[in-house]
């Protein structure tokens, strides 16, 4: 049964957009947009994926859509491989940013821990920040996870200046549920 889950990049693409977004259901063509591969491959793995019993379809608006079944005896852990394949490339991600930048905070939040109250997914505290090397990390990281991923650069001193006049948009990032990656500034009493 393996062989029938890993044996094709569209496959592998496919699964990780059903795995990670076990809520949401979509249809043939807006799959092939998001996954960026030809509309016949889709076709054709998404019918493999139903006739295993992985995904299943229903008509809605004159289209046929798909869903992850979530009662496949497997489900749970595939996504748990697929989460975890994800956490490996967040690490890899924050390995990048710390070589291109001297970062004092970063912090992944937001989308990556399930939080609306924040406006950004990664937040970057440092000086003479390289924006352009920075955004191509982010870049590698919205193809990765199939989204938008929004991130905010911030020197120190903004940064100073605004915590001292209790700023909501960093009242919310450093009150909130956050991965924390880098920390010279709290841990150090900066």
């Amino acid at each position: 049964m393996l062989e029938h889950f890993f044996s094709s990049r569209t496959r592998v693409k496919l699964l990780k957009k059903f795995l990670l977004n076990p809520n949401n259901k979509y249809y043939v063509r807006e799959l092939t947009r998001d996954i960026d591969e030809r509309i016949n491959s889709v076709r054709r793995e998404l019918e493999n994926l139903v006739s295993i019993g992985l995904l299943i379809t229903f008509d809605q608006n004159q289209k046929k859509y798909y869903q992850v079944n979530t009662d496949f005896v497997l489900f749970s852990e595939l996504t748990a491989l697929f989460v975890k394949s994800r956490s490996l490339l967040e690490a890899e991600i924050v390995e990048a940013i710390k070589k291109v930048a001297n970062i004092k905070y970063c912090v992944l939040t937001g989308s990556f821990v399930q939080n609306n109250e924040v406006e950004t997914d990664v937040f970057i505290v440092g000086n003479k920040l390289p924006e352009q090397k920075i955004k191509k990390i982010i870049k590698q990281l919205e193809k990765h996870f199939d989204r938008e991923i929004n991130y905010t650069l911030m020197s120190l001193a903004e940064f100073r200046d605004r915590s001292e006049l209790t700023d909501r948009f960093i009242y919310n990032i450093v009150n909130n549920p956050k991965i924390t990656v880098v920390d010279k500034l709290f841990s150090a009493k900066v």
